[in-house]
Parts: structure tokens; sequence; C-alpha cells
């Protein structure tokens, strides 16, 4: 069998080009002209995103309106608070000051009152006679070591007649660990020895002032009256009763008569 001829080979022809050489490169216009239309349509989607048809301004706008609102009355209900503290604590310093005045008025009647009974049992109908007497004695602290006596005399038995002597005290103590008795000249340091004069009617107070040497510790007190003419008349009271703490009575007033 006959081999078979060989098939002839084809010799490129050199005036055919490939395919992809057949197609043209674009123009530099239309690339221009492509990425204007890029840029366009990318601007507008930023100014749709941003500003467009002012949704976001306007809401922008509203919001920054309702927070100077929100201020505003924020401002004004803190005035309002400060304005109502302020008010508070007004009222509460009136309703002080007037507790204390109702107090001391209070105070006022009492002592009012306690004049009265005093002058009533003095100088009334019905009140009982008696001669020389002491009607009250109160101590009070001072400084350092000094108190301040403060007594009532009343004598109603000579009506019209005047009394008059002489008021001397005595204080009853201890003084390391010793009873001691602290006649006048030693509460007065030497100052009118005799005691203090007196003279009235009615009724008198008298004030003055004692010394205590330091780690005395006071018993009782002893008053003394030396009438100018007739027997010395004493009445003694605890230290408890004088200074304030027990059943003693009030101080008259101070005026004489």
């Amino acid at each position: 069998m006959p081999a078979p001829e060989p098939e002839p080979v084809r010799e490129p022809n050199p005036e055919r080009k490939p395919v992809w050489a057949a197609r043209r490169a674009p123009s530099p216009m239309v690339l221009w002209v492509a990425v204007a239309v890029a840029v366009l349509f990318g601007g507008w989607g930023m100014w749709r995103t941003l500003g467009g048809g002012g949704d976001v301004h306007a809401r922008l706008s509203a919001s920054e309106q309702a927070n100077d609102e929100l201020q505003a009355r924020l401002d004004e209900m803190q005035q309002n608070v400060a304005t109502l503290t302020r008010s508070d604590q007004i009222s509460r310093d009136a309703n002080r000051d007037l507790q204390g005045a109702l107090a001391e008025r209070e105070e006022e009647i009492a002592g009012l009152r306690a004049d009265v009974a005093f002058y009533e049992r003095l100088v009334g109908a019905t009140s009982q006679r008696r001669g020389l007497t002491v009607h009250a004695l109160r101590m009070s602290p001072q400084n350092d070591n000094a108190w301040e006596f403060q007594t009532t005399l009343t004598q109603n038995l000579n009506r019209g007649a005047v009394s008059s002597g002489r008021l001397s005290l005595a204080i009853e103590g201890t003084l390391d660990g010793k009873r001691e008795e602290l006649v006048w000249s030693d509460l007065r340091q030497g100052d009118d020895a005799d005691g203090t004069p007196f003279s009235f009617k009615y009724f008198q107070q008298i004030k003055g002032d004692v010394f205590l040497p330091d780690g005395f510790s006071p018993v009782r007190v002893t008053v003394k009256l030396q009438p100018r003419s007739g027997s010395p008349i004493t009445e003694s009271f605890n230290w408890s009763e004088v200074i304030g703490n027990g059943p003693q009575g009030g101080v008259a007033p101070a005026e004489a008569d």
C-alpha cells in the first residue's frame, strides 16, 4: 500500500494582521469625556448626600434651635431652684427669729406675772404682815472667781416706815477637804467691811460682787441684815438654790420704794 503524501505547508501571509491588532485604541478625547462624566456623577452623589434638598441643614438647624430652647429652660429652672432655696432659707431664719422673740416675750410675761404676785403678797389687803426679811437671792458667775449677788429685801409690817441698815454675806463650803466659812471681809477682800447699806419703805434690790478663793466649793450662803436699830436678821440659802437650780423664787424688780 503506497504511503500517503505529506500535506503541503502553508506559508504565513505577511499581509494578514491579527484580530486584536485590527481594534483601534480609544482617542484621548474619549478618555477625558469619561473622566468628566465620572467626576460629575461623583459630585452629584456627594451633593445629594450632604446637601441635597436642604434636609440635613434643616435638621441641623432644628436640632440647634431645640438645644438652645432646652438650655434656656434649664437655666430658668436652675434660677427658680436658687430663688426657692434662698426663699426657704429666709423663711427659716425669720421663723427662728420669731421663735426667739416669742420665747423672750413669754419669759418677760412670766417675769411680769411673778412681779404682780410679788406686789400682791407685799402690799395686798390680805397679804401677810412681815417685818424686814430677805425675799430672794441669786448668785451669778462672773469672770475668774468673782460672783455677783442679787438680793431683794422686803417689809410691809410698818407701812410707810423706812427700813435701813447694812447687808453682808457669808458663804460656807469646803477648801482642800476642810470646812471653811468665808465672812464678808473675806469675800470682799477688805472692802466695805461693815456691809452694803440699804434703805427702803417696801422693797429694795441690792447687787454686788464677792470673790471666792481657788479650790473653794460653796455649799450655803447666809444673808445678814443689820438694821439701824434692832437685832440682826439672818436668812440662809443652799448654793443650788441661789444659782438657779432650786425652788427659790425669782428676784423682784430693781426699783426701790
